[in-house]
């Protein structure tokens, strides 16, 4: 009978009986918070970690607090040629990808941030892990089981109303950036429901998961944003980086996970997200429109 887990499980607790070894882990932003955590704890348990950052010095230095196997790698979501540039170097190593973990992210900027006419949170939560994500499908299905991870949060419930602003990419229109924060989320949730459709007919899973409120350097730019935005969160209250990253890990490896595809999940157990996020017109429709951004990147 599978464990028992909840809101103050760590990671390491929810990976005491899983055995790692031989296989490979892909995770991005390992240089802070729980995506360190996410990465030792995999490393402990026997996964070879390629851990990304921004820049490789990042990388480097997060890899080397591991006294494991890892790989750092550079990968500037923002900046295409980087993203593609990763995914190759993942490719030259010849080995599947058991878990792609989409971790790094930017948290509600408190001034409009653009670059290739995208709102910085949307381009580099969802557009920069959706070229990597596909540029990586091939390594991820030549795994015995892959699973693809997205870290979201249940704050794509603040989202706008419409979900997605699609006339409104480029937050110009208008920009909140709790709200913005919010459509990025939720674009991850949408992500991977998708894709879980998508890969239906594969080996390869693909959820998205809320893992809980930590006091990491994501929160470095939100001036004073995040106590505000936890009253419209009832029933929320902080985790340690230990806690944070268990929900991560316990959809990366539980093997009760095995075949559970296109859900979403908080405090290691199902969850129910949005009924935004569970609208499969607007995710497909975020597909077509981050292909149509992408155009001439995913080949």
């Amino acid at each position: 009978m599978a464990a028992k887990f909840g809101s103050k499980t760590t990671a390491e607790q929810v990976t005491e009986d899983v055995d790692l070894g031989g296989k490979t882990a892909l995770i991005t932003g390992v240089n802070s918070g729980i995506g360190t955590e996410t990465m030792r704890v995999l490393a402990m348990r026997g996964a070879h970690v390629i851990g990304t950052a921004r820049t490789l010095e990042k990388a480097q230095a997060a890899c080397d607090g591991v006294q494991a196997e890892t790989t750092p790698l550079a990968c500037e979501l923002t900046d295409f040629d980087s993203v593609r540039a990763c995914a190759q170097s993942v490719k030259d190593t010849g080995k599947p990808i058991d878990m792609l973990i989409c971790n790094a992210g930017i948290m509600a900027l408190p001034r409009l941030v653009q670059k290739h006419g995208l709102e910085m949170q949307f381009l580099t939560n969802h557009v920069g892990h959706f070229l990597l994500v596909n540029l990586l499908l091939d390594q991820v299905k030549a795994a015995e089981a892959g699973r693809i991870v997205m870290v979201s949060s249940a704050a794509h419930k603040t989202a706008p109303l419409a979900g997605i602003r699609f006339d409104n990419l480029s937050g110009e229109k208008m920009y909140q950036g709790w709200i913005a924060y919010g459509q990025s989320k939720l674009a991850n949730v949408l992500f991977a429901r998708e894709l879980a459709r998508r890969l239906a007919d594969t080996r390869v899973t693909a959820n998205s998961l809320h893992p809980g409120v930590i006091k990491t350097n994501l929160s470095r730019s939100m001036e004073g944003l995040l106590s505000a935005a936890i009253g419209l969160l009832p029933g929320v209250f902080y985790k340690s980086v230990a806690q944070g990253a268990a929900t991560t890990c316990y959809v990366a490896t539980r093997p009760e996970l095995a075949g559970v595809s296109g859900e979403y999940f908080s405090d290691c157990r199902k969850a129910r997200s949005s009924m935004r996020a569970r609208n499969d017109e607007l995710a497909t429709r975020l597909w077509e429109r981050t292909e149509e951004i992408l155009e001439g990147q995913l080949g």
